[in-house]
């Protein structure tokens, strides 16, 4: 009994040295949004759905102009040789959810092994590869910002199984003279793993080369790189931030 007399006595003596009453650090200033997350495979209420297993291409089109390409059907799938191909909206912030996966008949190894690539508004690659028991340069394996951060570990899956990743994308912010003024910033969990922690994008990931930072609009296209591998996707969908 003591105790609890003691602790609101201490509770009202710091009220009185501070001066403040608990409502005046209470922020009504804005209600948040009901969004109802998403059950099983189903994507959060809010969400934008780009790809969701009907077969469905209208919110796609090739990297080279003109419809996509792809095997579309509960799967989208890489037509190799028909190119990349990008979204019809542009996203600058996002959440994205995607799911992939590398064949269940490997072949290759390496780089060529599986190979793909998610790249955040067509320019920043988030790396698609099986890197189940098998090695490459550690910023190309699965999960790397491609040539520039290496994934904190490797949480691939056997081929042939569907993997995901969630991304959360901070996109870069330019002067009106084209210098950088931020960085663009990525988190990757893939498979429920932890693997990019709100990293730098240092710029482009070039495949030869350093990062280039290159000035663009604020929202860009998502787009999936054909590699020649038949890499499938699906369930794809993304919140604007």
């Amino acid at each position: 009994m003591k105790k609890i007399i003691a602790l609101i006595f201490c509770s009202g003596l710091l009220l009185n040295i501070h001066g403040q009453k608990p409502e005046e650090t209470e922020d009504w200033s804005r209600k948040p949004e009901v969004v109802t997350p998403g059950k099983g495979m189903l994507p959060p209420s809010d969400a934008i759905v780009l790809y969701g297993g009907a077969g469905d291409l209208d919110l796609w089109e090739s990297e080279q102009e003109g419809p996509a390409k792809w095997i579309a059907g509960d799967e989208l799938t890489v037509a190799a040789g028909t190119g990349g191909i990008k979204t019809k909206q542009s996203f600058g912030d996002m959440q994205v959810h995607v799911e992939w996966r590398s064949p269940a008949k490997v072949k290759g190894d390496g780089q060529d092994r599986g190979n793909s690539g998610f790249f955040l508004m067509g320019l920043y690659e988030v790396q698609v590869l099986d890197s189940y028991n098998s090695e490459t340069y550690y910023n190309g394996q699965a999960g790397s910002i491609y040539k520039q951060t290496i994934p904190l570990v490797n949480a691939c899956l056997p081929p042939g199984e569907w993997q995901t990743y969630d991304i959360i994308f901070k996109a870069p912010v330019f002067n009106e003279d084209g210098s950088k003024k931020s960085s663009a910033y990525v988190t990757v969990i893939h498979n429920g793993v932890l693997i990019q922690n709100h990293v730098e994008i240092l710029g482009t990931t070039e495949y030869k080369g350093a990062p280039k930072i290159m000035e663009h609009p604020a929202k860009l296209p998502i787009s999936l790189q054909d590699h020649g591998n038949p890499v499938s996707y699906r369930n794809i969908w993304v919140r604007e931030l």
